[in-house]
């Protein structure tokens, strides 16, 4: 989840004074966490309960109820009006959107996920509870499967063609699109950007820029990008410290938490894990 967190106060500066180009300075000053960090956050608090009773249902329930929190206690991070309305009230009922929230948010349920199958139903689980219109749905799975498979020691070349053969063509380049790409928040518009520019990156910070570049939903494509990146290449420890000067205390406390539960910074227990792949190959 850092490097969804990441992703996105990068790419808070972009989001409406979008920048068609690789160069520019990768965290200033000005940069801010935005809605895409406060959600993450709280779908992480109830992957941390899913981790030790593994259920489903308690999941879902406990996302409804931590997104309801969260929103209320940071009521200005610039969530949409038709996701804010649900959150604030007493209404528990999904509205059927198709937009990018389920997948900028599903980061950690790749982590607690004990095989590629609960890793996807916990992205529908998490989505749904807000977005389930079935793009809203699929494109949180697509995020949380890149996540899952990169961080379990999938290949970019695997990586890609799991998302052709189960989600969506990838049958462009960034190049391609550079020019025409325009701000688009739908699950359909974004999330297959957010997958190629993590796959045509060079590194994580590389992979950041590639996807703010495309003048898109900035924050939303640097955190989506941003998460599957950090699961392939690790993040550089200078970047993790610098999430400490963005968050809050209360945020910041939430995912060292949620890394510490599941003892993620170990990077032996990440080499483990992608040797027990590739001997599954």
């Amino acid at each position: 989840m850092n490097g969804a967190i990441l992703g996105d106060i990068v790419g808070s500066v972009y989001e409406f004074h979008t920048i068609k180009q690789k160069q520019f300075k990768f965290l200033k000053p000005t940069c801010f966490y935005t809605d895409d960090s406060v959600l993450t956050c709280a779908v992480a608090k109830a992957a941390i309960v899913f981790n030790k009773d593994h259920s489903i249902e308690n999941f879902k329930q406990n996302v409804i109820k931590e997104l309801k929190k969260y929103t209320k206690e940071y009521p200005n991070a610039g969530y949409g009006e038709t996701y804010y309305n649900w959150a604030t009230s007493d209404d528990t009922e999904a509205y059927n959107s198709y937009g990018n929230g389920g997948a900028m948010r599903t980061s950690s349920v790749a982590y607690v996920a004990r095989n590629l199958d609960e890793a996807l139903e916990l992205a529908k689980a998490q989505a749904e509870v807000t977005h389930n219109h079935p793009e809203g749905i699929k494109g949180a799975q697509a995020i949380t499967a890149c996540i899952y498979l990169a961080r379990t020691g999938a290949s970019k070349e695997e990586i890609r063609e799991y998302i052709n053969d189960n989600f969506y063509t990838l049958d462009f380049t960034i190049p391609q699109i550079y020019r025409k790409y325009k701000y688009d928040i739908s699950s359909q518009g974004s999330v297959p950007q957010a997958i190629e520019s993590f796959l045509e990156g060079e590194d994580f910070e590389d992979c950041i820029r590639t996807a703010i570049s495309l003048g898109g939903d900035a924050d939303t494509l640097g955190a989506m990008t941003g998460s599957i990146a950090e699961a392939y290449y690790g993040i550089p420890e200078d970047y993790k410290k610098n999430i400490d000067t963005y968050l809050d205390k209360d945020l910041n406390e939430i995912r060292k938490n949620f890394y510490q539960e599941l003892n993620l910074e170990s990077e032996k227990q990440k080499e483990v894990l992608k040797w027990k792949n590739l001997l599954n190959y």
